[in-house]
């Protein structure tokens, strides 16, 4: 019977090879939410396995994750000191979480796992409820390139070694700002793959989300060296504050 992908299936299925895949952290990350997280205590969404978590309470932030995924949660809970980060499981759009909170972020697009509409807009409300007076919300994503597709699709060699070979596929929805993909490792071992599914938003419509919220955008930079966001910008770090 085919599997339905929900919300915990990215990362169920790539927890085990995630911190191999994604082990890079940019040099400037740390120190910047740091900076805006003032005394704390700060909200991950889409915590995973404490990539950017445990380094920030290795800093001395007091920090606490959301996730949908139980395989990631537990990866993070086995590292050292990772059982000090209280992880809530769930949908992050809810921020079922107790508390108020001076920072709030998401990183690495992982905002546009979050399917619809409906759902980023209900993030952004839950996340303002969240936040104490004056805190912060910091998304960091890519802007949209659809220069990317050719035919609504994409095929790309990501890597090829002597014994493995990965692959992008995924195809564009542009009615629903969704792609559909993924990752194909072929190997000695067999083949694996790893989908998943993003609704992407352009800063512009993350604004207005903002704006419903009851925030209003602070800063954007196009990276973590704070250098201007311009319109070749690939990526951005949008901080929204709570008045």
């Amino acid at each position: 019977m085919k599997e339905q992908y929900k919300e915990s299936t990215y990362g169920d299925r790539i927890a085990e090879i995630y911190d191999s895949w994604y082990s890079s952290v940019p040099e400037d990350l740390i120190p910047r939410l740091k900076e805006l997280a003032g005394n704390g205590p700060v909200l991950e969404l889409g915590v995973g396995t404490g990539r950017i978590a445990l380094p920030l309470s290795n800093h001395g932030v007091e920090i606490h994750g959301i996730d949908a995924s139980q395989e990631m949660a537990a990866k993070l809970a086995a590292k050292p000191d990772g059982d000090r980060i209280p992880v809530t499981i769930g949908n992050f759009a809810d921020v079922g979480v107790e508390g108020s909170y001076s920072l709030i972020f998401v990183v690495f697009n992982t905002f546009f796992v979050l399917l619809s509409q409906e759902e980023q807009v209900r993030c952004f409300t839950n996340v303002a409820r969240r936040l104490r007076p004056g805190g912060l919300f910091l998304i960091e994503a890519f802007v949209p390139d659809m220069t990317r597709f050719k035919d609504g699709q994409i095929v790309k060699v990501h890597r090829i070694d002597t014994d493995e070979v990965v692959l992008e596929t995924s195809q564009h929805d542009p009615l629903n700002q969704r792609t559909i993909s993924q990752h194909v490792v072929v190997n000695r071992s067999g083949v694996n793959i790893f989908p998943i599914q993003v609704r992407y938003a352009w800063p512009s419509e993350l604004d207005i989300m903002a704006q419903l919220a009851g925030m209003r955008l602070r800063e954007r930079w196009s990276n973590w060296q704070r250098d201007p966001f311009v319109a070749s910008s690939a990526n951005h770090i949008s901080i929204y504050e709570l008045p």
